[in-house]
């Protein structure tokens, strides 16, 4: 049986290309959450904003399901960005032809973890 480790998050079905979205979810695997935050909030990328708020949710389930956690204590263990539905849209054209646009939509799923220091103090104070 597989225990469980981490926070998790998910935002699904949202309008973005998980091409665009993946290289700045890898610029912030495995930093912790105060660097992670500070980093997203200085992207001028659409996708940074879209990460943001996930982590952002990540951390605060964390913090409410363990009310010993702070955000010092946080790292982001994982950010997944996978391929949702596309929403198939027609594109006009020269001379009555047609063409199909499809707008790319994505799942973003963080997990959150204590630090490892965090986890031995709050094993010692237990």
């Amino acid at each position: 049986m597989k225990t469980k480790s981490g926070y998790r998050a998910v935002s699904k079905y949202l309008i973005a290309s998980p091409f665009k979205l993946r290289p700045v979810a890898n610029l912030i695997r495995s930093k912790s959450y105060p660097e992670v935050m500070a980093m997203l909030e200085n992207m001028p990328h659409k996708g940074a904003r879209l990460i943001r708020k996930t982590v952002k949710s990540a951390a605060s389930n964390a913090l409410v399901q363990n009310k010993r956690l702070e955000e010092d204590m946080l790292y982001v263990k994982e950010v997944l960005i996978d391929e949702s539905a596309r929403m198939k849209r027609v594109w006009f054209r020269a001379r009555g032809r047609a063409d199909m646009l499809l707008k790319r939509m994505c799942h973003i799923s963080v997990v959150i973890d204590e630090t490892k220091k965090a986890e031995k103090e709050s094993g010692t104070k237990s």
